[in-house]
């Protein structure tokens, strides 16, 4: 069948018109993308943030904070910290409060807050585990988070975290003791312990497929653990 020029001209514009429906289609569809990435780049930055507020060394008896999001999940993970001498001389269950967004994560772990999924993610906020260079002594902080409530939701939520916390501090012992604090995405403490001069690895310590950043500090430390049982409660 041969077209005539007038209907060569109508299919041409029929098929521009369809391209051009194509095309503003995938514009709208990728602004679309950008906007959800960007709202959940603030949601992200947003509860970083206000998970600084955790920091167990400043706080005593009961405060509550809010964690504001437009959508996302909260929740907590079950993740350890443990002090090693060769074996496993005491094991905390610190646990994790953990935000994800698409692809946004944020997790508060040892005090440790770190932005960004595995592979990907990069320290907020330092550990609380000190070991200065010049003395001989190892302080191990240990926020324990306990098993709050999930909250999730969409269109805007607010969470309130509520903290009753209190400190146990106990002598480990003087000797040369490493720290392994478990946590899914171990590349910024496992730089973090490096940069502190400590001696780093990586080790599945129970199996469960969650790696611990194992630092061990050099030379006999008169170590202290100081537990911060932060009893969180999430509504």
């Amino acid at each position: 069948m041969t077209l005539s020029r007038g209907q060569s001209h109508v299919v041409g514009v029929v098929l521009l018109l369809g391209v051009t429906v194509i095309s503003i289609s995938a514009i709208t569809a990728s602004v679309g993308v950008l906007v959800d990435r960007q709202v959940a780049s603030a949601d992200a930055t947003r509860v970083a943030d206000g998970m600084d507020a955790f920091d167990p060394r400043e706080t005593t008896g009961v405060r509550r904070d809010r964690l504001t999001f437009a959508d996302g999940t909260l929740r907590p993970a079950d993740r350890q910290l443990r002090i090693l001498d060769g074996e496993v001389i005491r094991s905390v269950d610190a646990d994790a409060l953990v935000f994800t967004s698409g692809d946004q994560r944020v997790a508060f772990v040892a005090g440790a807050i770190t932005r960004g999924p595995p592979g990907e993610a990069w320290l907020h906020a330092e550990p609380t585990v000190t070991a200065p260079t010049n003395e001989s002594v190892l302080v191990v902080g240990v926020p324990t988070i306990g098993s709050p409530d999930a909250v999730s939701g969409s269109g805007g939520v607010t969470a309130t975290v509520e903290r009753n916390a209190s400190h146990e501090r106990s002598l480990i012992g003087n000797g040369s003791y490493a720290v392994a604090i478990e946590t899914a995405t171990p590349g910024p403490l496992a730089r973090h312990f490096s940069e502190q001069g400590a001696a780093v690895e990586r080790r599945d310590l129970d199996g469960d497929g969650v790696e611990s950043v194992v630092a061990t500090f050099e030379g006999r430390r008169r170590t202290y653990l100081v537990v911060h049982d932060l009893d969180v409660e999430v509504t």
